[in-house]
Formats: C-alpha cells, structure tokens, sequence
C-alpha cells in the first residue's frame, strides 16, 4: 500500500461512518468548508489529543461500513483526531480484523485453531473455498471462542448496519450460507446450551444461566441482581474491599494475583481520576467462559463492573470485548443501555450520589491485547504493544491514571463475596484456591462446554462430567500458553498450587481433550503458527524466537527420534531465551505446551 496521505479523498460512506461516531466536522482543519473562522484561529493542541482514543472506534465504523480501510477514509480520520497517518496506519495494520487494502464486503472467518482443528478444520475451509463464489473473502482465523460447537466460522458483512452470523458447528453448506445470506442463517443457539450443569443446583457463577432472560433487567432482579451492589453501598469502598481480600479471591485470567490487593493499591493512589478496566479480551485458543458469561447473564458484569469501581474510587469503567463476539456485544449494549435508564448506571447510582458509567470498546483481532498494558494501548489508541513494568497499572495504567483491570470471571465472583460474605465464600474451595471456578472444557469430550467446580476438583472428575472418549491420548490444560498433562495423570487436583506442583498450569481453565485420532506433531505446529501470528513483534526475544520455534516445528513435523534430536535441542534453546527475555506473558509462554509434548508425551520420539 503506497502511502499518499491528502492525495485521497474519503467516499462519501467513508466520510459518513467516521461522522456518524465523531459528529460532523466543525472546521477545515477537521475535513469541513473552510470559512473565514478558520483563517483566524487553528483549533486542536490539548483538545485534539483528548480524542486519540477514539481511533480505534473510528477504524471500526469505517470497516463496518465499507469492508476494508481505504487511504482516503484513514487520512479523513486523522485529520478529524489530529493523529498522525503513519501512526493510524501502524494501528490499523496491528490488528487482524481489519484491511488497509480491498477486500469484498464480507468476510468469512472460518476458525482453524486447537478444537477447530481437531474437529476438520483444514477439510471445512478447503470445501468452502470451493463453494463459495466471488464475493466473499474467506479467512483462516485464529480460535473465535466457540470451541464447545467446533469447528465454527463468523462471517461478517459490511454496511450500515453491519452484518453478522456465526455459524457453529458448521458444515460447508451452513458456512455458505451465513456468507452469502447472513439474515437467512440460523440463529445461534442460547447461551445455555454450552453450560451443561444449566439450572443444576449449587451452582454460583453459573446459577442465573438457563434460567434468567438475559434481556430482562426485572428478571435478574427477581434472581438476587443487585443485592450485591447494595450490600457494598451498606459496607462501603473499605468495606467491599475487606470482604474481597478476606475471600481469598485471586484473578481467574490466569495470573492468579490476589483481587484485594490490586483493588487496595488502587483505591490508595492519590492521583485521580481512577479507571476500572474490564479485560473481555478472551483469546486463549480453548477459552470461552467469559462469552458465556456476557451472553447468558450479562447485567451480572454490569453489576460487579459497578461494585468494583465503586470500591476503588473509579467513575468511569471501560468494557474491552473482544471483536469476534457480536452477540455478547449486543446484549451488554442492551444491559448497559437498560440500567443507565433505570438509574442502575450513570450521575447518581441507586439514589447514592455515587457516578458510574460504563462504555464498550471493541478489540479487533490481537490476543496480545489479553494482556493488560497492551489493552490499555489499544484503548488509548495505539498499537496494542505491551510497556514495561514499573510502573504499574494501580499507579499508572490506561491514560497514565490509577487503574484497575480485572477480566469477566473475577468479576463476577465479587457478587457471591458480598451476598454470602468472605467466610462461606473462602469455605468454597481449598485454603490457596478459594471458590468456584469455571471450566473450558472441549475437544474429544461427548458434553463440551462451561463447568462450573470449586477448586480441588481433579481433572478426572471434570472429565467424567463432560464424558471423555475411548483412547484419549492427553489433555491440554490453559489453552496454548498451557501444558499438557498424559491420560494417566488426570488425579493432578484443579488448584493454582496443584496444577503448579505437577510442573503445569491451571491458566485461565481450559480443558482440552485430544484422542489417539488427533496428530499431535501438527497440533503443536498449529501452536507454534498461532504464536508467530500473534507476536506484536516489539521484543527481539519473542519477535525471533516464535518464528525461530514454528521453523523447527516444520522441520520435524514428520521426523522422530535421531533425525529430530538437534531441532529438538534448538527448541529448547529458544524456549529458554523467550522465557527468560521477552517483555510480556505471550512470549515468556510460548514455549510451555512444546515443552510439555516433548517432555510427558514424548511427541518426537
């Protein structure tokens, strides 16, 4: 693409998109006549700066509108921010769901990650490349966290409004389908159908799904929804955050960090404003719980977003949801659009003089936006490259203010705390893993989907409920920056410390089950891709070394023993290096399941 900034002109529907989010412009130098105002005074400096973070929502509504990002409606976009092309084009190329160069109107994302691939994946897209006419753009993407319906496919079509269908499980005939006729397609199934245990008592973080419409504020009221919330206003900020440090609650992204201390450091910075951050992002190949969450009980995170930034002094909370979950985008839009008008949201929440609001932000395709300095890159809108530590996020975090960031799941498990209190919450569990905790389990299982088991649990018990299959070969525990465990270790205990003593990981809970049928040297190459693809390129030491371990992976995708000794040897090497060197978690973890598949399973033997 040849960059001649101010030599293209943005279509009219370019023009309108951006218009639509950013008002029309008000002067020449933001695209408008210019008039004799103009030749006075320029407008922008500090202004025109407080608005860099809406880049990110501008790119969107132009690639929802149009398809693709053109020069001409890119150079109209910065011209309405003030932002630098060069920056914005940075921007633009860093994340997978857009295109800076024509593309047909609609796009079909057929997922070939870990569960898709076990499931057919190569043969699914192959028989729709075939199928599909001129028309449609298909793209082989990474996991869509539909892993409990594999293999699935996404197929988005620009206009206004923009277009949706997921389609899983699919078959070539149903990816067609929602490609060319995206109203047409069947409408997914609710979001229950992934909670196996729906409706089962005892269940906590999972009670209300199956059982609550999720578009009626007044029926998850009638089910306990906003008890929590007024029982902090009872406690107060100090209050909430004793109950939550004494519940022994810990982040279920997979960091495990104590969620009382993160929030006391918050609320302790004198620097104001303070930002509650919600990480939605979930892009762990294997990871879907959080979907579920937002699509079955969404009012649930609105009320625990609430409680949390009303704990750390925070009056406005941002939402990051990963682009490829249009129905989770929907339905909090709705939840978040109902409890402002019930005054749930907004200048004075429940009659407290207490100010909160909340606003959505669209990922589009980066799973190293996961991690949280990335994502507050993202928000701001730079390219999502993580910074280095310290300082760290309670002291400067999104726009270098106090922040606090917790993913969906830790969310949610506040509610709990506050309606049975920090004693009979940390009775739920073990003494170092406190709690319920939820489960990604798919793969070679006849029942995939969301479980719902307090910590301590073993493997085995998890893989009984969901039905494993004869022959099952090994399991894949925190998704691709996990570690597998062989099929007669499945009394390892489901804690943080249990997992960790068996030399693997619990993460953020994924389960994924592969038979004999499944080929391991091309699943761990498909591992390899995955974390070459994903890199944000900024440290040397995973920049090179992903690149450097899928190379190997290629080299003795079909060798074994002898022949495969010294690319092994390299392997290691360069697994080193990337633990031991790179800036953030994507790198320090890309070596773990290679490691774990030569080490247990003995894959090149």
């Amino acid at each position: 693409m040849d960059l001649h900034f101010g030599d293209s002109k943005p279509t009219d529907d370019e023009r309108a998109a951006v218009d639509a989010l950013l008002g029309p412009p008000e002067s020449s130098w933001e695209g408008a006549d210019r008039s004799e105002a103009d030749l006075r005074w320029a407008r922008g400096g500090r202004e025109a700066r407080d608005r860099r973070d809406l880049l990110l929502p501008g790119l969107h509504a132009i690639n929802d509108r149009v398809g693709w990002i053109s020069e001409g409606a890119l150079d109209y976009l910065c011209r309405r921010l003030t932002v630098p092309p060069a920056e914005a084009y940075g921007v633009a190329t860093f994340y997978a769901m857009f295109s800076v160069r024509p593309r047909p109107a609609t796009v079909l994302h057929v997922c070939t990650d870990l569960a898709c691939q076990a499931a057919g994946a190569a043969e699914l897209c192959a028989g729709i490349e075939a199928r599909l006419r001129p028309g449609v753009s298909v793209e082989r993407s990474p996991c869509l966290g539909l892993c409990e319906r594999a293999p699935a496919a996404l197929a988005i079509r620009a206009g206004d409004p923009v277009r949706t269908a997921v389609s899983a499980p699919t078959t070539v005939h149903e990816a067609v389908l929602a490609a060319t006729s995206p109203d047409s397609a069947p409408e997914e199934p609710p979001a229950a159908m992934a909670v196996p245990q729906a409706g089962s008592p005892g269940l906590t973080l999972l009670r209300r799904v199956g059982v609550v419409d999720p578009s009626s504020l007044d029926d998850y009221r009638a089910h306990g929804g906003y008890t929590a919330l007024r029982r902090a206003f009872e406690l107060g900020p100090a209050g909430v955050i004793r109950e939550v440090t004494d519940s022994g609650l810990v982040g279920r992204g997979g960091a495990a960090f104590p969620t009382g201390r993160k929030w006391q450091a918050t609320a302790a910075q004198p620097d104001h404003p303070h930002y509650l951050v919600c990480n939605a992002d979930e892009s762990e190949p294997g990871t879907f719980k959080d979907r579920v969450i937002m699509e079955g009980d969404p009012y649930a995170l609105v009320e625990a977003m609430t409680v949390a930034a009303y704990a750390t002094g925070a009056h406005k909370g941002y939402l990051y949801l990963r682009g490829e979950y249009p129905r989770a985008l929907h339905r909090l839009e709705h939840a978040i659009a109902q409890a402002r008008a019930r005054g749930l949201l907004g200048d004075d929440v429940l009659g407290q003089g207490y100010a909160f609001d909340i606003e959505i932000r669209r990922g589009a395709g980066a799973y190293i936006c996961g991690e949280e300095t990335a994502l507050f890159n993202s928000i701001e809108g730079y390219r999502g490259e993580p910074r280095s530590k310290p300082p760290f996020p309670v002291e400067k975090g999104l726009f270098g203010k106090p922040t606090v960031e917790n993913n969906v799941e830790t969310l949610v498990n506040v509610l709990p705390i506050l309606m049975m209190g920090a004693p009979a919450y940390a009775a739920i569990g073990t003494e170092k893993s406190t709690g319920p905790k939820l489960f990604c389990v798919s793969g070679s299982v006849e029942r995939p989907g969301i479980y719902e088991l307090p910590f301590g649990a073993t493997l085995g018990e998890l893989l009984e409920l969901a039905g494993v299959r004869q022959g099952l070969r090994a399991v894949l525990l925190g998704g691709a920056a996990g570690g597998f465990v062989r099929a007669d270790e499945l009394g390892i205990p489901l804690t943080f410390e249990g997992t960790r003593e068996a030399g693997t990981t619990l993460g953020s809970g994924v389960v994924m089950a592969f038979d004999d049928t499944v080929p391991l040297p091309r699943l761990l190459l498909r591992i390899a891709e995955f974390f070459r693809d994903e890199s944000c390129g900024q440290c040397v030491p995973c920049r090179v070394g992903t690149v450097r371990q899928e190379e190997a992976l290629h080299r003795i995708a079909e060798r074994t023993g002898a022949a495969a000794a010294d690319d092994i040897a390299l392997l290691r090497e360069v697994g080193r290096a990337m633990r031991d060197a790179s800036i953030c978690g994507l790198g320090q973890t890309a070596w773990n399941a290679v490691e774990s598949a030569i080490d247990r399973l003995g894959a090149y033997e």
